[in-house]
């Protein structure tokens, strides 16, 4: 563990580039599947915390959802599938007929996902190509924290395959880089991360990440990139 990632995040750290050298520990396909599992679960608390979804629920999310029938939402590289589960919630809560479909790459993210069933959820091991190749659609496609992870020819792929997977609305939110996110993070993190990389992951994770200026210089024709809070950005295009 670096001094940045850990003990040292009260040191400066450069932060006014993205450092997209930079590897998070859950993404080597050998590190420990304890403290990925363990990870996977421990995302629950910390997007709670952090990810700001339940406002983008209301000004982003619901706005754009059809008012009669069932909707269908398709969650890319859902991971543990938190945020697949806490969709259908609110949809619930608000009077939303939803469906979500929680779909990653990675069979170890999947694996946690499938821990646990929920209602009107349901996860799958593919990837946004696979949709596109087999003819699906959905009313919106959603991602958390999926686009600091990906490479300027992986990321123009992923947002291809929204655009065409979506018939309504695409939106993808993502940690804001910024001194602040990365102090208020090192110091909150410290109380949920033991036997996880929710610490080290999370710190390379705001330094990997985009501001506002620089997601609007990467996203392609048609998309528009937010400001929200806290410490968020979100890529958004409408069909």
């Amino acid at each position: 563990m670096s001094r940045a990632d850990g003990a040292g995040s009260r040191l400066p750290v450069d932060l006014t580039e993205r450092d997209v050298a930079l590897t998070e520990l859950m993404d080597d396909p050998d590190c420990d599947p304890h403290a990925l599992a363990r990870t996977f679960r421990r995302f629950a608390l910390v997007n709670a915390l952090v990810s700001g979804w339940r406002g983008v629920w209301r000004t982003h999310v619901a706005p754009a959802l059809p008012t009669e029938g069932r909707a269908r939402v398709l969650d890319l590289g859902c991971g543990g599938g938190d945020l697949a589960r806490a969709l259908v919630r609110w949809a619930a809560a608000d009077g939303f007929d939803v469906e979500v479909v929680g779909v990653d790459p990675d069979p170890r993210a999947i694996e946690a996902a499938t821990r646990s069933t929920t209602r009107g959820v349901t996860f799958r091991e593919q990837s946004s190509g696979d949709l596109v190749a087999a003819g699906e659609r959905f009313d919106l496609v959603v991602s958390n924290h999926v686009l600091h992870h990906l490479g300027d020819e992986e990321r123009n792929g992923f947002l291809g395959d929204s655009a065409t997977l979506a018939t309504s609305r695409s939106l993808h939110s993502d940690i804001r880089r910024s001194p602040a996110a990365y102090r208020a993070y090192a110091l909150g993190s410290a109380f949920v991360a033991a036997g996880t990389f929710v610490r080290v992951d999370g710190l390379r994770s705001i330094r990997r990440s985009f501001t506002v200026p620089e997601l609007r210089d990467a996203l392609p024709t048609g998309w528009r990139a937010e400001q929200a809070a806290p410490h968020r950005v979100l890529a958004v295009r409408d069909a």
